[in-house]
């Protein structure tokens, strides 16, 4: 793979956030699991917008445009499902 077009990187710090708050959500009870996420999917959001803006590659780009539409797609969803609320019955 030539290093003009990675598609692999060493995580930066916001996916290192993003893994780390998402891990620590399974394991919380349910009050911090909720908070948990929010940081996780706030943190995905940020390595998406940077590499959506300054990828190295189109892939990258594209993968960035991929990663935020999945966090904002998570954090506006109108149900809270995952987030700790029980939904209706």
């Amino acid at each position: 793979m030539p290093r003009r077009c990675p598609i692999f990187q060493f995580p930066n710090p916001p996916l290192i956030v993003a893994g780390l708050a998402g891990a620590a959500a399974r394991l919380a009870d349910r009050r911090y699991a909720r908070v948990a996420l929010l940081v996780s999917h706030l943190a995905l959001l940020v390595w998406a917008l940077e590499e959506a803006a300054d990828g190295a590659n189109w892939f990258r780009r594209l993968l960035g445009l991929g990663g935020g539409g999945y966090a904002l797609s998570r954090l506006l969803r109108p149900d809270g499902s995952r987030c700790g609320r029980a939904s209706a019955r």
